[in-house]
C-alpha cells in the first residue's frame, strides 16, 4: 500500500501565523483541507513530515512505498497523473523546489535520521499546471480554483438533495449540491460565477443570499439576511452573518453578526464581535502590505484586496475595525475603539489603547469554555503545543522586555 507524506519547508514560515498550532496540508482551501484533497484522490493514507513540536500530534506513517508531497501543493488533474507515473527515487521540481518525491521505506528512514538517501532524478515542473500556496493570502487567492476542483472531486457520480420550493435559485442547478440533512429555506443561491456547495446538516437561515463559489461544511450556519459573495468558504462549525466576500473560514470560527469581513483568512475557534469590520482595500488604492513572519517587518503582497488574517483561538470585541491588511496571531483577545495595529503577536490582550501580555492560564481557561460548547476538550497535547507558540512568540510582546 502506498503512503502519503505531507511534508513542511520554508513555505510554512510564509504561512504564519495559521501554522503555528498545523503543518501546512492541514489548511482549508477550497472545500477540503489539502490532506483531504489527497486522500481523496489518491485513496491512500495521508500523514505529516513537520515541526518536531507538532508531530506528536500530527505524526508521520510511512511503509514500502511513499510518496513525498509538498504540504502546500493542491493536487490537480495533471500534477496528480505527473504523480502517479513516478519511479522509486524520482523527484518532480517547481524552480528548484521539491513538490513531490517517490522513496522506499528504508529512504524514508535515512530522511529522518538525516543520513543520505542516495541521488534523486529531478523533473522540472515549469510547463505544468500548480496551484499551491506560497503565503496567506493565497488561501483566498485560490479559493475560487480550490473550490471548483473540490467540487468536482466530491460531487461526481453522485445526486444532490432537493432543493425546497421556498428558495430562489438563480443560475445552473447541477453547480449546486446539497448534503443530506441540510436545511435551507427562503434563501436566494447564484451559481453562475461559481458552485455552491452545502455540507451534511448545515443550516442556511432565512433571507440568506449567497454568489457563487461558495461552501460550507458539515453543521455550519448562515444567519438570516447574511450577503456571501464568493470565492467563500465556511469549513464545519462555522456560523456567519453580515457581509462577507472571498473569505475562507477553517473550521468552528464565528463571525456571527453583521459587519464586513473581506479577502480574509480565519482559523479556527475564532469569535468575531458584533458590527467589527475589516478593510480590505486601503484608501489610497495602493498595494496592501502584510506582517511576514520570516522577514520580521512588513512586506508587498502585490495586492490591493487584502483584509484580516487570524490564527486559531482569536477573540475579537464588538465594534472592533481593522486596518487594511491586518495579522493577529494565536489566542489574542483584541477589544476596544479605534484601530488596533496591524500586527497583533500571539497571547496579546487588548487593542488601540495598549496590549498586553494575555497569560497562558486565563488564555486555556477561555479556550477550555469555548471547547466545552462543541463537546471537545483542550489536550495535553493541545497544551504543549501552544505552550511553544507562547514562547516561540514573545520575541514580539515588547511590551514584556
Amino acid at each position: 500500500m502506498m503512503h502519503l507524506v505531507l511534508f513542511d519547508n520554508e513555505i510554512r514560515e510564509q504561512l504564519l501565523p495559521l501554522t503555528f498550532l498545523r503543518p501546512v496540508g492541514a489548511l482549508r482551501v477550497g472545500i477540503l483541507t489539502i490532506q483531504e484533497k489527497w486522500e481523496r484522490t489518491l485513496a491512500c493514507p495521508v500523514s505529516f513530515l513537520t515541526q518536531d513540536y507538532l508531530s506528536d500530534k500530527y505524526e508521520m506513517d510511512y511503509g514500502e512505498e511513499n510518496l513525498l508531497i509538498n504540504g502546500s501543493l493542491l493536487p490537480t488533474p495533471q500534477m496528480v497523473r505527473l504523480i502517479q507515473q513516478m519511479e522509486f527515487s524520482d523527484a518532480l521540481l517547481l524552480n528548484g523546489e521539491l513538490l513531490a518525491a517517490k522513496l522506499t521505506g528504508k529512504q524514508i528512514e535515512q530522511l529522518i535520521q538525516d543520513k543520505d538517501f542516495g541521488d534523486l532524478t529531478g523533473y522540472e515542473v515549469n510547463d505544468t499546471e500548480v496551484l499551491k500556496l506560497s503565503g496567506v493570502y493565497d488561501i483566498f487567492q485560490l479559493n475560487q480554483a480550490a473550490l471548483e476542483l473540490d467540487f468536482q472531486l466530491i460531487t461526481a457520480g453522485r445526486k444532490s438533495a432537493p432543493l425546497s420550493a421556498s428558495n430562489r435559485l438563480i443560475g445552473p442547478a447541477e453547480r449546486l449540491f446539497i448534503e443530506k440533512g441540510a436545511e435551507i429555506e427562503c434563501a436566494i443561491l447564484n451559481t453562475k460565477n461559481g458552485p455552491i456547495y452545502i455540507g451534511r446538516n448545515a443550516l442556511v437561515m432565512e433571507g440568506a443570499m449567497i454568489r457563487g463559489a461558495f461552501a460550507m461544511g458539515e453543521d455550519a450556519v448562515i444567519k438570516m439576511g447574511a450577503k456571501i459573495y464568493g470565492a467563500t468558504t465556511l469549513g464545519p462549525g462555522c456560523k456567519v452573518g453580515g457581509e462577507v466576500n472571498n473569505s475562507v473560514l477553517q473550521a468552528n470560527s464565528n463571525k456571527g453578526h453583521d459587519g464586513y469581513l473581506g479577502n480574509s483568512v480565519l482559523g479556527e475557534w475564532c469569535n468575531i464581535g458584533a458590527d467589527t469590520n475589516c478593510s480590505n482595500l486601503k484608501n489610497t488604492y495602493e498595494e496592501v502590505k502584510l506582517w511576514n513572519y520570516p522577514a520580521g517587518r512588513f512586506l508587498g503582497t502585490g495586492l490591493q484586496f487584502c483584509g484580516l488574517i487570524l490564527a486559531d483561538h482569536v477573540k475579537v470585541g464588538i465594534n472592533t475595525m481593522f486596518n487594511t491588511g491586518t495579522v493577529v496571531g494565536v489566542a489574542a483577545n483584541v477589544f476596544g475603539t479605534g484601530f488596533p495595529r496591524n500586527f497583533i503577536p500571539s497571547f496579546s490582550w487588548g487593542g488601540p489603547q495598549g496590549l498586553s501580555t494575555y497569560r497562558t492560564a486565563k488564555a486555556f481557561a477561555m479556550m477550555e469554555r469555548v471547547l466545552e460548547r462543541r463537546q471537545q476538550e483542550l489536550s495535553v497535547q493541545d497544551r504543549l503545543i501552544l505552550l511553544r507558540v507562547f514562547e516561540d512568540t514573545a520575541q514580539y510582546r515588547s511590551w514584556d522586555k
